[in-house]
């Protein structure tokens, strides 16, 4: 593709939503964006991991990558919803950097924009990885890098209140064990179940478990199906099982409800795994149920290692061994334990488990999680997310029925 023709399409791109939005594992600020010099012997790799610096093992991993691929490595983080503006903008300038890493769902926004290339042409080697994990990048029938590594959702529990209560979290199988085990634990004069049901992507994030629970798809919001999963959080609500704030909960602030040791439960992710071991309180993790048993797909979260478009392609084959280096099966292990997140592939994750047992229900958790752009959505993922976490707050407050919030969602989507 000539740069005119790259240029045209970008900037249609740009004009729609990058609004792909992220969820809380997004990171903080992170130092200012550097051009890509185009020098035969420096390479540059964008990443949104602003909170490890020159010394992290993750800097010196890059570093080490550079080394065995001949090549120094420049490395510049970004603020992960800042990094998704750069990419496109630098793609237009005809600037964009070798190795680009960026959240999932952004990867088929940029795909579609013309700004990455294709593991076709990039020869990126995907075969280990999980294909429900690599999903989250395919887009049209191509597929666009390869992830680094994975997080998802799964629901936290206080062992002294469910034992308190007499709950025995093995028979929490479905929706209806789920929900028994509530009353059991309000009856027990605690506090159920605290989740983020915010009107932003985020509440997205944390409704997508159930609602995939339940058998529906996001292509049809308003099934019956669909309507059953926001029917399930409305009625918690009225029964007081979980909290008005869920409202306006982040995922932050969800997990600071569940810290204070009165919560039963806590849907969250493997971010909070360092906090969970602060708590004061023993806890334990179960994967999300599905509506009928079972294990729910939750939404991936993490990031991909892409390669953009370059004028100069003769830079893609050193850019393809720096990605090669940073996803192999020796360096993934250190490098989502770094990060942590649950290894893209059954090898890795195997050797994650084996050195730390506490991973096994996010391994299978991760097993069974799903790209929220998978199924070829891509780009209409965002205008669906948005309608649907609309229908959620419009159900918690009691403005609309669940049947009829998820009407509207559907109407607005079409």
């Amino acid at each position: 593709m000539n740069s005119t023709s790259r240029r045209r399409r970008l900037t249609a791109a740009a004009l729609t939503a990058l609004a792909v939005a992220t969820t809380a594992t997004a990171c903080g600020s992170g130092s200012d964006g550097g051009s890509n010099t185009a020098d035969s012997g420096t390479y540059t790799i964008w990443d949104p991991y602003p909170q490890f610096d020159k010394s992290s093992a993750w800097a010196k991993l890059l570093d080490s990558c550079g080394t065995e691929a001949g090549v120094k490595v420049k490395r510049t983080a970004f603020d992960t919803s800042d990094l998704s503006n750069k990419a496109l903008l630098a793609a237009q300038q005809d600037n964009s950097a070798d190795v680009l890493i960026v959240d999932n769902p952004v990867v088929s926004t940029l795909a579609e924009a013309g700004v990455l290339t294709t593991t076709d042409d990039n020869k990126l080697d995907t075969s280990k990885v999980d294909p429900n994990l690599l999903a989250a990048g395919q887009t049209g029938g191509k597929t666009y890098g390869t992830p680094i590594g994975a997080n998802t959702l799964a629901l936290y529990y206080n062992k002294d209140v469910l034992k308190k209560a007499g709950v025995d979290v093995a028979s929490i199988k479905d929706w209806a064990s789920l929900t028994a085990a509530l009353a059991k634990v309000d009856k027990a004069g605690k506090k159920g179940i605290t989740f983020s049901a915010i009107g932003t992507e985020e509440g997205s994030f944390q409704f997508l478990p159930w609602f995939w629970g339940s058998g529906a798809q996001l292509t049809q919001l308003d099934s019956a199906e669909g309507v059953s999963a926001l029917a399930l959080w409305s009625d918690w609500l009225k029964k007081g099982y979980a909290p008005n704030s869920v409202i306006n909960n982040t995922q932050t602030t969800s997990w600071q409800e569940f810290a204070s040791g009165d919560y039963a439960f806590a849907e969250n992710g493997t971010w909070q795994l360092a906090n969970a071991k602060k708590a004061g309180f023993e806890y334990g993790v179960l994967p999300i149920p599905g509506a009928k048993g079972g294990n729910a797909a939750a939404p991936t979260g993490g990031e991909f290692v892409t390669l953009p478009v370059q004028s100069d392609t003769g830079r893609y084959a050193t850019s393809q061994k720096l990605v090669a280096c940073l996803t192999n099966t020796d360096h993934l292990y250190d490098t989502d334990t770094t990060l942590s997140y649950v290894a893209p592939t059954s090898e890795v994750q195997a050797k994650q488990v084996a050195a730390n047992a506490e991973l096994k229900p996010w391994v299978d958790a991760v097993k069974a999680a799903r790209g929220r752009t998978s199924d070829d959505l891509g780009t209409k993922y965002p205008k669906i997310s948005e309608q649907m976490w609309k229908a959620v707050q419009s159900a918690l407050s009691g403005s609309k029925s669940p049947k009829d919030a998820m009407a509207a969602a559907q109407s607005a989507v079409k």
